[in-house]
């Protein structure tokens, strides 16, 4: 984990200033985390594409959800605290990004399935945010999968990813499209 400063943002700041830190607190605690890829690309642009996603999904209606999409995995990747993202944040931004978090103590099947379970009970902007991930994570493994993951473990994340949104009561018809398009062709592809 990277040692920086703490980002500080006013409760007056605008929704560009926060949603600006938001993308920085992301850049800092991601420092040193690189994706699967065999280009071994930093993490934080798996977190700007789903925050773009979400941008595009929403426009500027609600910039709390696109700034848990840089935050998503942050409590679960690098060890950042509710109550940190909270205090930071504000609760709204806290709760969502709690909402798609996954329980790192368990182990990875029951992860998956407790994720296809949990997509059908939270909020709607969670799903949305679920939806995004899922699309930058089946997009990677599509055009850049990661070295050491076989033909076999590619095809079984994207099959699972679907049954993941399919969960969903009330997807993003924007992302909605987006998923179900890259799904085909990952499938197609595998």
């Amino acid at each position: 984990m990277s040692a920086s400063a703490p980002v500080l943002v006013p409760a007056s700041a605008s929704d560009l200033v926060r949603l600006h830190a938001a993308a920085r607190f992301a850049a800092d605690r991601h420092a040193d985390q690189r994706r699967k890829d065999p280009r071994r690309l930093p993490y934080i642009n798996h977190l700007i594409e789903v925050a773009q996603l979400l941008a595009e999904a929403v426009g500027d209606s609600d910039v709390q959800l696109v700034m848990a999409g840089y935050l998503h995995d942050s409590i679960e990747d690098v060890g950042v605290t509710y109550e940190e993202l909270q205090g930071t944040f504000g609760v709204d931004v806290a709760d969502l990004v709690l909402e798609v978090t996954d329980d790192k103590s368990l182990s990875r099947e029951v992860r998956k399935q407790r994720q296809i379970e949990h997509a059908a009970t939270i909020s709607r902007r969670g799903q949305w945010l679920k939806q995004a991930d899922k699309i930058s994570n089946v997009r990677s493994i599509l055009e850049s999968p990661p070295a050491d993951w076989t033909v076999e473990r590619r095809l079984d994340y994207v099959v699972w990813a679907g049954r993941v949104v399919a969960a969903m009561p009330e997807p993003h018809p924007y992302l909605q499209g987006k998923f179900e398009a890259l799904h085909a062709r990952a499938l197609a592809a595998s």
